[in-house]
């Protein structure tokens, strides 16, 4: 028959920690690009759905940034 074997792994727990707010750091900078585009984009509103539309787009920017940049390198 098999025997079923017991480890004991003794895992550290994190005792330091450096800096906790390391991961979100840049999340102002993400912040105030959608304020920056919400004002872009609200420049061309007309209607209420064109409103939506350019909040849409506002929080998909990188998007749009990435997409454009990848296109100008491959050509």
């Amino acid at each position: 028959m098999n025997e079923v074997k017991e480890f004991n792994v003794n895992i550290p727990k994190k005792a330091v920690v450096i800096n906790k707010y390391s991961e979100h750091s840049s999340g102002w900078i993400y912040f105030l690009g959608i304020i920056g585009s919400i004002v872009f984009f609200w420049q061309d509103v007309t209607s209420f759905w064109t409103g939506v539309l350019a909040i849409l787009k506002a929080l998909v920017w990188p998007a749009f940034l990435v997409y454009e940049v990848f296109k100008f390198l491959g050509n």
